[in-house]
């Protein structure tokens, strides 16, 4: 992956990445949880199962602009504290109920139109992690990969479609990072986790100046028009890649740790202010 994005970077046409200011992005606080906006205070099987649950409907940014969010909360949160209260008030869905998870079921969940696109998108994904799970939890399915994070990354996305993030894997490596931050599973080789490759983790490095794009598409995604899935929008993801690898490597931090941060970076009002890229993805 890393091999893939570098050379994508190296052949950019509408991306680049300033070198020169790779040195002032320096990683922050340790990365954690929101203990409101999330369920971390179950059981050790519930919260995996929470997190599980959550990160595989952990996508639409491109779609997050029209979701009915809670106060103060950005698209994500809203998903993440709405599954959460589900969880704190139900506990988790077993795998059966996952497979027959219906589209109405999941927007009452969520608190959302049921003719929103992106509810019927949840019920296929939670559907199809029934299916994977099988008669197993997600504490089982973290066993499984006998304490490597890269093991189960490839699992997910060799057995569900809607983690099968071709060259950038952003939901499948996001599971393990999230259960050992919440302390119900270790992985020996977390460090060997990219970043997660989204639409936020660019636009803050875009903000910051490491990433520079063409006016072309400087002025489509500041006009706040959705950017097709194809070249364009795949330059923006692997230069974001590339560039956080180097970043790491200078600092002395994990990539992962180093997404962490920035992905918090960006809930700041200043990000949040300027529009960032916007496609209609299974994959972020």
């Amino acid at each position: 992956m890393r091999a893939s994005c570098a050379q994508i970077a190296a052949h950019a046409r509408s991306v680049s990445i300033d070198l020169d200011a790779l040195a002032g992005v320096e990683p922050g606080p340790p990365p954690a949880l929101d203990p409101v906006r999330h369920y971390l205070e179950g059981s050790r099987a519930e919260v995996a199962a929470y997190l599980l649950t959550l990160d595989a409907v952990n996508f639409g940014s491109g779609w997050f602009p029209t979701l009915r969010k809670r106060a103060g909360s950005s698209g994500y949160f809203t998903v993440a504290w709405a599954l959460a209260d589900r969880f704190r008030a139900h506990g988790p869905w077993t795998p059966a109920q996952l497979r027959a998870l219906r589209t109405d079921e999941v927007a009452e969940t969520l608190g959302q139109p049921r003719d929103h696109e992106l509810m019927a998108l949840y019920a296929q994904a939670l559907r199809a992690l029934g299916r994977f799970l099988g008669e197993r939890d997600a504490l089982a399915v973290a066993r499984g990969a006998r304490g490597s994070g890269q093991a189960l990354a490839a699992e997910l996305a060799g057995s569900m479609a809607l983690f099968a993030d071709r060259g950038f894997y952003k939901r499948a490596q996001i599971v393990p990072a999230n259960l050992a931050l919440a302390g119900v599973a270790r992985f020996r080789d977390l460090h060997r986790l990219t970043i997660f490759a989204d639409n936020l983790v660019p636009h803050v490095l875009r903000c910051d100046g490491v990433l520079r794009l063409d006016p072309d598409l400087a002025a489509h995604i500041d006009s706040g028009r959705l950017l097709p899935a194809g070249r364009r929008e795949r330059e923006i993801r692997a230069c974001a890649v590339h560039a956080c690898a180097l970043i790491a490597a200078r600092a002395g931090a994990s990539e992962h740790e180093l997404d962490n941060w920035l992905w918090s970076r960006g809930q700041a009002p200043e990000y949040k202010a300027l529009p960032r890229h916007r496609t209609r993805t299974v994959y972020y």
